[in-house]
C-alpha cells in the first residue's frame, strides 16, 4: 500500500506563497503519475495539478495556471506544489494522489491519497 504524507500547509496572506510538499512510501516513485486536488469547506474535491512520471510534462486546472508550479523529486520520493501569488480562494485542504497509469484530472482515477494538509489565505 503507498503511503502519502503532505506537508507545507499553513496560513498565508493574499499574495503570499506556500509550497506543499508530498513524501511517497515506495521505492518505485518514478512509476506513478501524481496529482494534487483541493477541497475547500462545502465544495466538492477538485483537481488542481498534475506531473508524469519523470517530471517533464505537466497539466494544471484553469485557475492555477501561471500561478502553481508542481514539479518532483523522483530521488527523494517527493512532489512538490509551488503556490505564488495565492488568493482567498485559494483555500482549501490540499490532497496529493497517485496512480499508474497516464494523466488523469479524475479523482476517482486515483487509488491513493494523503491525508491532506490545510492552506488559509487570508485577505
Amino acid at each position: 500500500q503507498l503511503e502519502l504524507v503532505e506537508s507545507g500547509g499553513g496560513l498565508v496572506q493574499a499574495g503570499g506563497s506556500l509550497t506543499l510538499s508530498c513524501a511517497a512510501s515506495t521505492r518505485t516513485f518514478g512509476a506513478y503519475v501524481m496529482g494534487w486536488f483541493r477541497q475547500a469547506p462545502g465544495k466538492e474535491r477538485e483537481f488542481v495539478a498534475a506531473i508524469n512520471r519523470n517530471g517533464g510534462d505537466t497539466l494544471y486546472t484553469t485557475s492555477v495556471k501561471g500561478r502553481f508550479t508542481v514539479t518532483r523529486d523522483n530521488a527523494k520520493n517527493t512532489v512538490y506544489l509551488q503556490m505564488n501569488s495565492l488568493k482567498p480562494e485559494d483555500t482549501a485542504v490540499y490532497y496529493c494522489a497517485a496512480r499508474l497509469m497516464g494523466f488523469s484530472e479524475r479523482e476517482g482515477d486515483f487509488p491513493s491519497w494523503g491525508q491532506g494538509t490545510q492552506v488559509t489565505v487570508s485577505l
